[in-house]
């Protein structure tokens, strides 16, 4: 059982049979050569069955596994793919570190700032890969903008604008757990707006001052924030502003604004327009659903597949994947700084954290 290695890929066991596992499926499936699809593992056997065969997956294709004890005493498995809730995530990749397998995590890395650095910190001591499913940096879009920044060329940085204006309609929430602090470890900030605040901060570089304000709108019935705003201090001396919703009916896609001395660049659902101030205007990329509306699985699994695919390179020729667990702290801190600040009604700021 399992797909034959082909030309030395890595095997992948998924864990979690949940919302977005199909995608992952999907995704292992179409980077067959770089990445070979061994198993699936769920808490509950029977739903690991019943995804793949509503993935066309035939039972004797794949192992099944109950626990993550299984997965890592498996000599065949090289990394795992885990995209459960993150409510037990040091307690699943313990094992797996131990053992030597490498893991690709789906956002967040945990609940909050201190259990991500937990789960850094175990992967750091076992020498294995950590990465995030961080897709939005995957798109071609990000990756020019990126190599823009990294240039120099446009100059230094003046203000940066972050925009989610997400909508979940309330049967989102009714599921048991969605949008508590328990299983999700909040609300829009670290379920929706972490992809936007990633790929934002992988371009700005690290926040030191935040000043916000959070809350839970009328307009739905659960725990967490579906409401969040900030004002943002850089440790490049620029500024600006995060804004986070998914009470934004019928919902928009995510963008990111970076204002620099020479032009203005504008990232937005996988488009990229950059203004120069001499007139001239760069265009790359080309729209992308990003999950915004009401349907929360409103995108193709390509993206997911260039991470997958990264990351079976990375491991392969030991270098760091895409998005790396240190990576992933500073969305995470980011996020923490938010509502600290928003619960406490004060000024955030790096030097009173450290």
């Amino acid at each position: 059982m399992g797909q034959d290695r082909q030309d030395g890929a890595p095997r992948a066991v998924l864990i979690g049979a949940g919302m977005v596992a199909a995608t992952h499926l999907r995704a292992c499936r179409a980077a067959a050569g770089t990445v070979a699809l061994h198993g699936i593992m769920a808490r509950r056997p029977e739903a690991a069955r019943a995804l793949a065969a509503e993935e066309g997956i035939a039972r004797d294709e794949l192992h099944f596994y109950a626990t993550a004890e299984e997965v890592a005493a498996d000599p065949q498995v090289d990394f795992a793919i885990i995209v459960t809730p993150p409510d037990a995530r040091a307690a699943l990749i313990a094992p797996l570190a131990a053992a030597g397998k490498h893991v690709l995590l789906e956002k967040p890395v945990a609940r909050d700032l201190a259990e991500a650095a937990e789960v850094v910190a175990i992967c750091e001591a076992a020498g294995v890969t950590l990465g995030l499913v961080f897709q939005h940096r995957m798109r071609a879009a990000s990756r020019r903008a990126a190599a823009l920044v990294a240039s120099g060329g446009l100059g230094a940085l003046g203000l940066a604008e972050i925009r989610v204006p997400w909508w979940r309609g309330q049967d989102y929430y009714d599921e048991p757990g969605r949008g508590t602090h328990a299983r999700d470890g909040g609300g829009v900030l670290i379920t929706q707006a972490i992809h936007a605040m990633d790929l934002a901060l992988s371009l700005t570089g690290p926040v030191t001052r935040v000043q916000a304000m959070t809350a839970t709108t009328r307009l739905h019935r659960m725990e967490a924030e579906d409401f969040a705003a900030a004002g943002l201090g850089f440790a490049s001396g620029a500024v600006g502003s995060l804004y986070a919703a998914t009470a934004a009916f019928p919902g928009g896609e995510d963008s990111i604004a970076l204002h620099f001395e020479k032009a203005s660049l504008t990232l937005s659902a996988g488009h990229l327009a950059v203004r120069w101030r001499d007139g001239r205007i760069e265009e790359a990329g080309s729209g992308t659903g990003s999950g915004g509306t009401a349907d929360p699985m409103g995108f193709g699994h390509e993206l997911h597949q260039a991470v997958i695919e990264d990351f079976a390179a990375a491991i392969r020729d030991g270098r760091p994947p895409a998005a790396t667990g240190q990576a992933a702290l500073e969305v995470h801190r980011l996020i923490e700084a938010t509502t600290v600040s928003a619960r406490d009604g004060r000024i955030w700021l790096a030097e009173d954290a450290a």
